[in-house]
């Protein structure tokens, strides 16, 4: 028997660039004991999928419910119906804390319905200096590194005890702190949203957690050995792409124990056994699977699949293995605060799965990236008119990509792809280029699917009109939130 115990908060954890295959609950060589442990006792979905290879296609679905583009011709939420205004209006109290990435902010309508937000953006200084390290978090890790032992010095001979990583560049730290103090000055019912970005490239983890996950202890010297040569842009060996994987798993670890921290938090303040916790990645981390690093415009599964928990007090813990979208989040979180659900959101709550009593719908889930006519170039597209748009859709073992964009005589623009996940989990052998009458049935059924959704998002009038065309109006972006991006890597 399920206590299905009152949820009176819930905290939403989202990590950027976070592969379901890069912590514990889906992988059992990697090291993640906080996400394990929630994992133990919550819910697993494992073919849980995002809606987007990055995050401005992606977010959508997670704080809105809705497709990029489905209501505006450019990126963001802003003429979207968002989950902190659906909790606002219902008098939950809102905070959300963003660690600096530029395209969570209020310029692309993030800030929505919170009470409190902060993305952390501003926090640049007006120096030369302060903003060249804004721009440079690699360098700024490194002289931080540089300094740590006088800090750690100074620490002891103070007698202070600081067990937390040598540096910040992530702004983990700013999102933690902001986070602890609102859980602990805010009176029930809250939803609290917090976004890391350590898993980012470029990956910059304390020492402490590189050792946390490499048996093979890793120099400083080959930490930035494989920083320098993927920043010059030189080929990318085998020991340079090991140790690009170990910096990305020491940086997962690095969030895990913060989140362990925020964990802590609740208990100290006996809000554990009334406060769901969700995690989810935004979108993965590709490391040459189809030929680049980070996360460029594909949809191949190191990019689209990504971890999804949910640990509700008084639920029995379960593995759930039919495809969920990330869209569900919304309407789960509203669910659990007994909140109504706008009309216009295209998920569905997971509440029901969570608490045992039902299972996802299964059907498949549509993602989209658009693509320039160079896959690696910069800036990414913000908008439908940046490039080609491509579209795939899942089900339960198959992958479906179709860039809709392409003529029939254009090859070289990718066309329409078939994979086959359980017997090609790194899909690399396309189907749909000689396919049995089986999967050419299932490539005309997926297509179908694409379609529909092509024409949700080409025929909202308001992407029609162009209204609330937040990614096209480059003019109002400010100074720091474009150094915020060039940290990321985009122009």
């Amino acid at each position: 028997m399920v206590d299905e115990t009152a949820v009176s908060n819930v905290v939403l954890v989202t990590v950027d660039s976070l592969r379901a295959d890069a912590i514990g609950p889906y992988d059992d060589d990697r090291h993640t004991p906080v996400l394990e442990s929630l994992a133990d006792r919550g819910t697993v979905f494992d073919r849980a999928f995002a809606t987007g290879n990055w995050t401005p296609f992606s977010f959508p679905s997670m704080l809105a419910s809705r497709p990029v583009f489905a209501d505006a011709e450019g990126i963001g939420i802003e003429n979207s119906p968002s989950l902190a205004d659906a909790l606002s209006d219902a008098g939950v109290s809102t905070a959300g804390f963003n660690a600096a990435n530029g395209f969570l902010t209020s310029h692309w309508g993030y800030d929505d319905g919170f009470d409190e937000f902060e993305s952390f953006v501003a926090n640049v200084g007006s120096g030369v200096y302060s903003r060249y390290l804004a721009a440079h978090p690699t360098v700024e890790a490194w002289l931080q590194l540089a300094a740590s032992p006088f800090r750690r010095a100074e620490s002891w001979l103070r007698r202070e005890v600081d067990d937390r990583p040598f540096l910040d560049t992530s702004r983990m730290f700013d999102v933690e702190r902001a986070a602890q103090s609102f859980v602990e000055e805010t009176d029930s019912p809250f939803f609290l949203w917090v976004h890391y970005m350590d898993a980012h490239t470029p990956y910059a983890p304390a020492p402490r957690y590189i050792r946390d996950v490499s048996s093979d202890l890793l120099g400083t010297h080959r930490m930035l050995l494989a920083h320098t040569r993927t920043g010059l842009g030189l080929d990318v060996g085998e020991r340079t792409l090991s140790d690009l994987r170990t910096l990305y798993q020491a940086a997962v670890r690095q969030v895990d124990a913060s989140i362990g921290r925020l964990l802590e938090t609740l208990s100290a303040n006996g809000l554990d056994d009334e406060t769901a916790v969700v995690v989810a990645g935004d979108h993965g981390e590709e490391f040459q699977e189809h030929g680049h690093l980070a996360h460029y415009p594909k949809l191949y599964d190191e990019l689209i699949r990504v971890p999804l928990l949910v640990d509700v007090p008084g639920s029995d813990q379960r593995r759930v293995d039919r495809q969920v979208g990330l869209d569900a989040i919304p309407p789960t979180v509203t669910d659990l605060l007994d909140v109504r659900s706008p009309e216009a959101w295209t998920g569905s709550s997971l509440v029901p799965t969570v608490r045992g009593d039902d299972c996802p719908d299964d059907d498949p889930v549509v993602s989209v990236t658009v693509r320039g006519e160079d896959v690696a170039s910069q800036p990414i597209p913000r908008s439908l008119e940046d490039g080609d748009l491509l579209v795939s859709v899942r089900d339960r073992d198959w992958t479906y990509i179709e860039n809709v964009d392409a003529t029939a005589d254009d090859a070289a623009k990718g066309g329409v792809e078939l994979y086959h996940r359980p017997t090609d989990p790194v899909q690399q052998t396309n189907l749909a280029a000689d396919p049995t009458p089986e999967q050419r049935a299932l490539v005309d059924e997926f297509a179908a699917i694409a379609a529909d959704h092509v024409d949700e998002i080409r025929g909202s009038d308001a992407a029609a009109d162009g209204e609330g065309d937040r990614g096209g109006d480059e003019e109002s972006i400010d100074d720091d939130l474009e150094t915020r991006l060039s940290a990321l890597g985009y122009r």
